[in-house]
């Protein structure tokens, strides 16, 4: 098609090199429109429709809080605090900590704060995902993975409203065997960086999750704050997903075996976000390389269930394909044709010229209309200062367009997991305050 095109071109005398560039130019808009029309769609109904609400429930379900933890000395404490207090039933939560590799008093700390710790030191297998498979396995041991009806999984630097777990609890009686949450940041104000993770968090819960949730339709599991069905993890003989994006294989693999993660609004939990681009860089590489590692095990399949019209494999596939990099391409391709037109013909098209900086443009403006609705949607549950806020929506565009060269990068480079260092010992009330001063 394309050479029939291009012969064509060369027939009516038009320039080859600005008739590629527009081939190619429409055909990744094309592709672009496939893949955020949905979430534009998701837009349109979290805006007209409210989050749903769950039934109270008798809280007799017994839960286990689940968290990871390499080096997290400074933050782990304010976790289990935060678990403590909750307005949930306190003997009904058991909390276990694994010490995941740690040269800090990480497992002392979570121990002295009532957790029950288990010690895990294996530089071979390294990541979040070999550590939860020790965790569980170790659960099984002691008392019984069915000991609990339910688990729900924590990274160290989290803290929750005190009434998360009776909020994931109703959403859990409601029939949703898997349940994620509502992810706010703890330091959004920090920087542009800090800000553009945490905006894009707000955007995914309010206007993803929550409009699959109320489609009907399965939820992504975006990291932490998330349930898990005892039967489920007995079911896959405790934890088994271990890619950089362990959370992303486990959404696509549950998805995949016909459950459906539910979501609720009314659970929210901070965590924090890098503020360094350099740790940004490597954190998102990581995730950019875990995506393709996702796409090349559970494409295919998910491919199948497209074929057998499941919106829900659809919808996971438009998440985990590699869109970027076909960004880049075609970035890329019409750079190339312009310096080929200027070799070639001695001036610089406009056409090609205009077509690099109408992606961009139109990069932009895709992604500064989400952030307008989640700043607008969730403004208050935006907590930095208002006007700083506002300001940082417009380099949230410019945040998420980095990840082009991060998804190019991740393609080549040999991507190990790597932990994010925290500081911030911060409790939602704490987080609040922060809300009407510059920084934290």
């Amino acid at each position: 098609m394309i050479t029939f095109l291009i012969e064509l071109a060369a027939r009516l005398q038009l320039n080859i090199p600005e008739t590629v560039g527009f081939i190619i130019t429409w055909a990744v808009g094309l592709l672009f429109t496939v893949v955020y029309g949905c979430q534009y769609f998701y837009l349109l109904v979290s805006c007209v429709r409210k989050p749903k609400k769950y039934p109270e429930t008798g809280r007799e379900k017994r839960y286990a809080a689940i968290i990871a933890a390499r080096n997290e000395e400074r933050v782990l404490r304010t976790l289990i605090e935060s678990i403590r207090a909750q307005t949930y039933p306190s003997h009904l939560i058991d909390v276990f900590v694994v010490a995941d590799n740690c040269t800090d008093g990480t497992a002392a700390v979570a121990r002295d704060a009532g957790a029950t710790v288990f010690e895990r030191n294996d530089t071979r297998r390294v990541g979040k995902g070999y550590a939860l498979e020790f965790l569980f396995d170790k659960i099984k041991e002691t008392k019984g993975l069915r000991h609990y009806d339910a688990y729900l999984v924590f990274d160290a630097d989290n803290v929750l409203r005190p009434n998360f777990f009776a909020e994931m609890d109703k959403a859990y009686c409601a029939g949703n065997r898997i349940v994620t949450s509502y992810r706010n940041s703890k330091n959004y104000g920090a920087n542009w960086i800090s800000a553009g993770y945490a905006l894009w968090y707000l955007h995914e819960s309010r206007h993803l999750n929550n409009a699959r949730s109320l489609l009907g339709t399965s939820a992504a599991i975006s990291g932490t704050g998330f349930l898990v069905d005892s039967g489920i993890i007995e079911r896959n003989g405790g934890w088994r997903h271990f890619m950089l994006t362990e959370d992303i294989e486990f959404t696509v693999d549950e998805v995949l075996q016909g459950e459906r993660i539910g979501y609720c609004h009314a659970a929210e939990l901070f965590d924090e976000q890098p503020e360094g681009f350099a740790q940004s860089w490597r954190q998102r590489l990581r995730w950019a390389k875990g995506f393709y590692q996702v796409f090349g095990r559970y494409g295919g399949r998910l491919l199948g269930g497209i074929l057998r019209l499941r919106w829900a494999c659809f919808d996971m596939t438009m998440s985990v394909m590699p869109a970027l990099v076909l960004s880049v391409f075609q970035l890329a391709a019409v750079t190339a044709l312009l310096l080929l037109n200027w070799l070639a013909n001695g001036i610089v098209s406009l056409y090609l010229t205009r077509c690099i900086l109408g992606f961009f443009l139109f990069a932009y403006v895709l992604v500064f209309i989400f952030g307008i609705f989640a700043v607008v949607s969730e403004w208050r549950r935006i907590h930095c200062n208002k006007w700083r806020a506002i300001a940082l929506l417009f380099t949230f565009p410019i945040f998420m367009m980095t990840y082009l060269p991060i998804s190019i990068h991740a393609l080549f480079a040999t991507v190990e997991w790597q932990p994010t260092a925290h500081k911030y010992a911060m409790d939602a009330r704490d987080v609040e305050k922060a809300g009407t001063t510059k920084g934290e």
